[in-house]
């Protein structure tokens, strides 16, 4: 072992590594993003700067917390399979994984503390994501309504943080993630279904036959670009929104489209890859910048 300051400096920068691995990162991120834009969309694309400041804190270490527990609790499902088993809880990189659980509660309270500070509807939010995430396992849930939950959380904060009420703007917002959330996470599964299956997974989408799942995908897609424009219509975004929106809405019809002719795992990766951040992240940053050059 290396004792010498180099390669003790070098090993710390390992465990803090596989420790903020074990945050899902860019999970993390993603959700901070969207959460600051939905800040930017209550604020009319000119928030104020502490109080936007505040909220993605409060976004990013509670959204962090909340994807190092899932994590914690699917490290068993996710050593089962393929795709997942190199994770460092899964992979035992941090052992045991108990370890991770104090970061964990300590990001998810920090993170509470300051949304109710920002105001009591983002603290219940922020509380109702923590719960959904605890409950939104591989091996015991197929996404709703928990995922939708969860992944909601991340805007209602922002945007209420800005706004304090609840209004059209916010609700179509969570409609547009309720219905992403699902082709997000069953299209991955659909591309790999046998590693599911074969990881003791057993509820729809893997339950069903790959043809209709993939009809529900389309349907979801086609549900996802409707909410778009729906929102264009219930807010104030401007034209640069409605041309992405189309653009990718059709991009995502397109792909499910053909998803649905081939009926191809790599066809399904490339939906569940388009609805990352090339969907979501692009979508929510236009939402901002078209408020902002209003």
């Amino acid at each position: 072992m290396d004792t010498s300051i180099a390669g003790i400096q070098a090993r710390i920068k390992r465990t803090v590594w596989k420790y903020v691995e074990a945050l899902k990162p860019r999970e993390t991120i993603l959700l901070t993003f969207i959460g600051l834009c939905a800040a930017a969309i209550a604020g009319g694309g000119q928030p104020q700067i502490g109080t936007l400041l505040l909220a993605t804190l409060a976004i990013l270490l509670g959204s962090g917390g909340a994807n190092g527990l899932t994590n914690y609790l699917d490290r068993e499902v996710d050593s089962r399979m393929q795709r997942t088993r190199h994770r460092v809880l899964a992979s035992k990189s941090i052992f045991p994984a108990a370890k991770i659980l104090p970061l964990v509660i300590i990001l998810m309270l920090a993170g509470l503390v300051i949304a109710w500070f920002l105001h009591p509807l983002c603290f219940l939010f922020g509380l109702l994501g923590v719960i959904a995430a605890s409950t939104w396992r591989k091996r015991i849930t197929c996404v709703f309504p928990q995922g939708a939950i969860a992944g909601s959380a991340p805007v209602l904060i922002g945007y209420l943080a800005i706004s304090h009420q609840l209004d059209l703007t916010i609700l179509f917002l969570c409609i547009l993630i309720m219905f992403w959330i699902p082709l997000h996470v069953w299209s991955v599964m659909i591309a790999n279904r046998e590693d599911y299956r074969q990881a003791g997974i057993t509820y729809f989408p893997i339950s069903w036959e790959v043809k209709d799942v993939i009809k529900v995908l389309l349907g979801l897609s086609v549900l996802l670009y409707g909410s778009s424009i729906a929102l264009y219509h219930f807010s104030d975004l401007g034209l640069p929104y409605l041309v992405v929106a189309n653009i990718l809405g059709v991009l995502m019809v397109l792909a499910t489209a053909r998803l649905l002719i081939t009926g191809a795992s790599h066809d399904a990766w490339r939906v569940y890859k388009l609805t990352a951040f090339p969907y979501l992240g692009i979508m929510f940053l236009t939402m901002a910048l078209s408020l902002f050059l209003l």
